[in-house]
Parts: C-alpha cells; sequence; structure tokens
C-alpha cells in the first residue's frame, strides 16, 4: 500500500529529491520525502508510512486494522533557507502520533511539538488544512478509507494561542486580512486582535 501511496505524491509533486526514515518505539517506520518545485522556488515535504495503519480514536474499545482514516502530512516553504531540511524529524514525529499516541488527524487540529519545527524556526506547531487540493485523496480497496494528505501550516506560538481561544476559522481570516505567506520559512507572527 506505501507504494501506491508513494506513487500518488510522485505523480501530484514530481521526483523525490531526497528522502530521510526514522523509527520510533512502538511505531512503523516514518519516512519524510522532500520534492524540490525549482519553477516555483518551493520545497515540499511529504510524509509516507502514516497511513499504512488506519487512525483509531482512543476512546474506542476496539482498534480496526482497516476501517478508520488514514493520512499523510505535507508542508510546504519556499526554498533556499538552509535549516528547513532538518525539519524531517519533527514531521515524522507529528506522523507517527496517530500511532505513538492514538491521536487522529484531521483538518483543523493544531499539532505541537513544543519545540522550533526546525533550528531557529518561528513555528512551533501546524495547523492541519483541508486535504484534496495539492494531493488528491488516494482511494484504497474496500473497506479501507482513502489516504488523505493533509497540507500543514505553520503556526508562531503567538498564533497557536489565538486560535486555541477563538478557533482555526479567526485565524485564517486573520492570515487572509494580513495577505501572510504560509510558505514563509521566517515569517513574524500576523497582527492579532480582537
Amino acid at each position: 500500500m506505501l507504494q501506491l501511496t508513494e506513487t500518488a505524491l510522485t505523480s501530484a509533486l514530481g521526483e523525490v529529491d531526497a528522502r530521510a526514515a526514522v523509527t520510533f518505539l512502538g511505531a512503523d517506520r516514518i519516512e519524510v520525502l522532500r520534492f524540490a518545485d525549482r519553477e516555483r522556488g518551493l520545497v515540499r515535504y511529504a510524509t509516507l508510512g502514516m497511513s499504512a495503519s488506519a487512525m483509531t480514536d482512543p476512546t474506542a474499545g476496539v482498534a480496526d486494522p482497516e476501517r478508520g482514516p488514514r493520512a499523510e502530512l505535507l508542508l510546504t516553504l519556499h526554498a533556499g533557507h538552509p535549516a528547513t531540511d532538518q525539519v524531517l524529524r519533527p514531521l515524522a514525529v507529528l506522523a507517527a502520533a496517530p500511532q505513538v499516541e492514538g491521536l487522529v488527524v484531521a483538518p483543523d487540529a493544531c499539532l505541537d511539538l513544543g519545540e522550533p519545527l526546525w533550528p531557529g524556526a518561528p513555528f512551533q506547531a501546524v495547523l492541519v488544512a483541508e486535504p484534496g487540493g495539492l494531493v488528491p485523496d488516494l482511494a484504497l480497496p474496500e473497506p479501507r478509507e482513502p489516504v488523505r494528505f493533509y497540507p500543514l501550516l505553520p503556526m508562531t506560538p503567538a498564533e497557536t494561542a489565538w486560535q486555541r481561544a477563538r478557533g482555526p476559522q479567526a485565524l485564517r481570516e486573520a492570515w487572509l486580512a494580513h495577505g501572510t505567506d504560509l510558505r514563509a520559512p521566517d515569517r513574524g507572527a500576523v497582527p492579532l486582535s480582537g
């Protein structure tokens, strides 16, 4: 199944530029693939391995290995920042959270690492965006749900606190109102008020 997932990623994003694998105790191996979009000056990072298991609500009595949502994570940044490639391990940590912590990743979820996404990054958390825009959902044979590819939007600590208080829609509206470039690896927090 992971070969199908990787094919879906390469069909949408092009050839893999680099890859790294991370293994966590009690979890399957997670790879992070790097795609360079030189025409647009972007670098994209995608997890591979998170979708091998269905995510299960931790309150469910029994985990069904076939049924349940499946996902991979996508992060897009402007290329050229020397430290952003060190985001590979933090992305793998986020991708392993469903297996390690019983987390179900869905749109509007806040995933907080508690440390910078890469050395010197102004972000410690990400907001999970709606899937389907960059990489279409990957249909799997029944009874499995499709693999969804969730874009991650980096948040500064102030933005993280604000969206927890006001909700993700309020933060998205603030970003939009200020023309925030969510791909900028060194951007500051959006002005927040109200």
